[in-house]
């Protein structure tokens, strides 16, 4: 397949310049307008861009094929430098008269993948650690000196994965769901966009704290202790009140650590926004009348061991006690750097509670984000914020699908 930018005036133009030199039955890939470098750009018009591919003929040698002579690590450099990704459309089936699968993407969900992230950064790198060792060939087994370059290259995608600490279950599930669609000879741009768009739809849309349709929002923060729901919740609060000028009340029912009782309330001075402590479930429901033309009540919990039983009923009968009094939305705040077997053991114990929605934090201390997508396809539940570091309201944002995917195959951290 042959995969190719052309430029024109128009859309029109730059269609007309690819059959022009490719034949008329070029499929356009993406459209997007740029505009000329260099000195007195600004007074130069700008220009449309389209990328098209173009299924080659059978006795045609692929684009990614070069002499035999080449490198075989500079033949998958080059694949990946000189060709873009498809990017995402419609559903994973193949389209008639070419080789390309693609995905499709919400229309308010995922924008451009810029060219999947500009190759993932560091792959050329990883690609050439990896492959460019011919004096080990002849001491390979035989059965790997016939792999394939399609099957060495998926093979260091999924080594990649396990690095990043993704469940080898769901690295698994990720390489067999694409062999079921792969074809012979396709480009290693083709391999890496498909699976690049598989696992950003595994991760699925993000899901933020929503609006109630009446009434405030009671939004109630649960997780282990150490994984810093008062710091969460401070970052999240600012964001709501200072930038999107929301209506909100600070609360917390953590009646056991008096430090994170008064340094809630100190945001809350600072945020200029109500505090209280809640002791009983009568008091919340006291709360829930005060603030009743507030847009949200946010909750700090106590945090607790999920194995203790006897806080774990608490716990549920405190968030399901607000049912039917008003919307609310419950999060679990967990850590990055919690071994997967107890992320596995939290996540299951609160299953027991409630639904819940997940925000991880402490991603600047941790290397690997493969827990991230192993809770992810374990529990079902959508990720909605992460934090790195401590800077209130700075360190939060929205999870990114798309960032973390490009983490996970091997690309560089920004």
């Amino acid at each position: 397949m042959i995969i190719k930018k052309f430029q024109g005036k128009t859309e029109s133009e730059a269609v007309e310049n690819a059959k022009k030199e490719l034949g008329s039955n070029v499929v356009i890939m993406n459209v997007r307008n740029v505009k000329k470098k260099g000195l007195f750009s600004f007074l130069r018009p700008q220009l449309t861009e389209v990328t098209v591919a173009l299924e080659e003929e059978s006795g045609r040698t692929p684009a990614y094929r070069k002499d035999a002579s080449t490198p075989q690590s500079q033949r998958y450099v080059e694949a990946i430098s000189n060709t873009d990704p498809v990017r995402p459309v419609r559903e994973t089936t193949p389209l008639r008269g070419n080789s390309v699968y693609v995905t499709e993407v919400p229309e308010d969900g995922y924008k451009d993948n810029s060219a999947i992230e500009e190759k993932l950064d560091t792959l050329h790198t990883l690609l050439e650690q990896q492959l460019q060792k011919p004096e080990e060939t002849k001491e390979e087994p035989l059965e790997e000196q016939h792999e394939t370059e399609i099957e060495r290259f998926m093979k260091l995608l999924y080594n990649t994965m396990l690095d990043n600490e993704v469940d080898e279950q769901y690295a698994n599930q990720i390489i067999d769901e694409f062999e079921k669609v792969n074809k012979p000879n396709v480009p290693f741009d083709y391999v890496l966009s498909n699976i690049y768009q598989k696992m950003v739809l595994k991760f699925g849309k993000p899901c933020g704290i929503s609006p109630a349709e009446k009434g405030p929002k009671v939004v109630f923060f649960v997780g282990p202790t150490g994984v810093g729901k008062t710091t969460t919740i401070a970052k999240i609060a600012s964001k709501f009140s200072v930038e999107g000028k929301k209506k909100l009340a600070l609360l917390t029912a953590d009646t056991y650590r008096i430090a994170a009782a008064e340094q809630l309330r100190t945001y809350a001075n600072i945020l200029e926004v109500p505090f209280r402590v809640i002791y009983t479930e009568e008091e919340m429901e006291l709360a829930l009348q005060e603030f009743g033309d507030f847009d949200y009540i946010m909750v700090d919990t106590a945090g607790h061991s999920h194995q203790n039983e006897a806080q774990r009923e608490a716990m549920k009968e405190f968030i399901h006690f607000m049912d039917g009094k008003a919307e609310k939305e419950v999060f679990l705040v967990l850590s990055s750097t919690i071994k997967y077997r107890d992320l596995i053991n939290i996540a299951d114990a609160y299953s027991e509670m409630t639904e819940y929605k997940i925000i991880f934090t402490k991603l600047d201390e941790t290397t690997t984000l493969g827990n991230l997508l192993n809770l992810k396809l374990y529990t079902g539940a959508s990720l909605s914020y992460v934090t790195s570091g401590q800077n209130v309201p700075d360190d939060i944002e929205q999870f990114n699908p798309q960032k973390t995917v490009k983490r996970l195959l091997g690309g560089r951290k920004n």
